[in-house]
C-alpha cells in the first residue's frame, strides 16, 4: 500500500471553525480528540461505533452507529454540515458479516470482501476511500488536535543502557524490514533477539504472550530485560492508524519483564505524555521518543 502523505502534526487553520465529525472506537483516545478540537472552538459531531464507544461520549453531539452504517454517514454529512473526517479508538477486526451492512454499503459487499483479502492497513485505507468518495475528507487524529502526537525528546529519568540501545536499532530495523508485509507495529527485542512480533493481538496480546513465555519457562530472561519498539510501518496512512501508547502499556511491558519502551517521535500518539512518563518512572522503566533520523534504520 502506498502512504497518502499526510503532514504529521499540521494543525488546522486557527480561522476554521467548521465541525469535525469523529468515528469514535474504543478507549481514551476519543474523548481526548473530541475534547482538544472543542478547545479550539470547532464544534465536533461523534459516530459512536456500537459495541466499542464509551457511553460517557453522548455528552457530544452524536449518533450511534454500526461500522457498516453508510447511509448515517451520508446523511449526517448533509445533515450537519461535515466535511472532515476523523476515525480515532480501538476496534476489534470485524468478519464482513458482522459491520452492519446497511442498504449504501451492502452495495460495496464485493469491494469490502477485497479490502478484508490483507493487513489493517490495506482495510483502513480502504474504508478511508470510501468516506471520501462519500465527500468526506479524511484527517488524522493528529492533524485535528496535535498534542497527542508524542513529542521528540520526551524521555524518563531512567535511560537506556548499552544493551537496551543495541535492542532499540534490532527493533526499529526489524520493523522497518517488514513493513511493507502490513504485519504489525511493534516487537519486543532482549539481548539482539527478537522475542515477539506484534500479529493480529495488537500491543497488549504481544505483551501478554511475552510475560506468559517468560512464566512458563519458554523464555529465559533476567528481570528487566528487553525493549518494546513500537512505529508507524514505512507505507501506512498515517490519517488512520498511528502507533498508541499510554500508561497501560507500562504497566503491560513491566508485567512482560522488560527494561523499557522505544516509539517514534511525533509518529505516535499517546493521550497525556506527562503521565505516560510519570508512570514509566514510578514503574522503574525508561521510555525514548526518537525522531526516523535517529533510529539507524537502512
Amino acid at each position: 500500500m502506498t502512504a497518502t502523505g499526510a503532514t504529521i502534526g499540521a494543525p488546522l487553520s486557527a480561522a476554521d471553525k467548521s465541525p469535525v465529525a469523529i468515528i469514535c472506537g474504543g478507549g481514551a483516545f476519543p474523548a481526548a480528540v473530541a475534547e482538544a478540537v472543542s478547545k479550539q472552538g470547532r464544534p465536533v459531531y461523534l459516530f459512536l461505533l456500537q459495541g466499542f464507544a464509551d457511553a460517557a461520549l453522548e455528552r457530544y453531539p452524536h449518533t450511534w452507529v454500526k461500522l457498516g452504517s453508510l447511509a448515517k454517514y451520508a446523511a449526517a454529512h448533509k445533515r450537519h454540515n461535515l466535511n472532515e473526517i476523523v476515525f480515532i479508538g480501538s476496534v476489534v477486526r470485524p468478519r464482513v458479516s458482522q459491520i452492519g451492512l446497511d442498504w449504501r454499503s451492502v452495495l460495496l459487499v464485493p469491494r469490502l470482501a477485497k479490502l478484508f483479502l490483507g493487513g489493517d492497513d490495506k482495510l483502513l485505507s480502504g474504508v478511508a476511500k470510501i468516506f471520501e468518495e462519500h465527500g468526506y475528507t479524511l484527517r488524522g487524529a493528529h492533524e485535528v488536535a496535535p498534542e497527542i502526537l508524542v513529542p521528540e525528546g520526551l524521555a524518563t529519568n531512567l535511560k537506556p543502557g548499552a544493551r537496551e540501545q543495541s535492542d532499540i536499532e534490532v527493533g526499529f530495523a526489524l520493523l522497518h524490514a517488514i513493513g511493507g508485509f502490513d504485519v504489525g507495529q511493534a516487537v519486543v527485542v532482549a539481548g539482539r533477539r527478537v522475542v515477539a512480533i506484534e500479529g493480529a493481538e495488537g500491543t497488549e496480546g504481544l505483551l501478554a504472550r511475552v510475560a506468559e513465555m517468560r512464566k512458563s519457562g519458554r523464555l529465559k530472561l533476567a528481570d528487566r530485560d528487553g525493549v518494546l519498539v513500537k512505529t508507524p510501518k514505512p507505507s501506512q496512512d498515517r490519517r488512520v492508524d498511528l502507533p498508541a501508547v499510554g500508561t497501560d502499556t507500562i504497566r503491560q511491558a513491566k508485567e512482560a519483564g522488560l527494561a523499557g519502551i522505544a516509539i517514534e517521535a511525533r509518529g505516535s500518539i499517546v493521550v497525556d505524555a506527562q503521565k505516560f512518563v510519570e508512570e514509566a518512572d514510578k514503574q522503574g522503566m525508561f521510555v525514548v521518543a526518537l525522531p526516523p533520523s535517529k533510529r539507524n534504520v537502512p
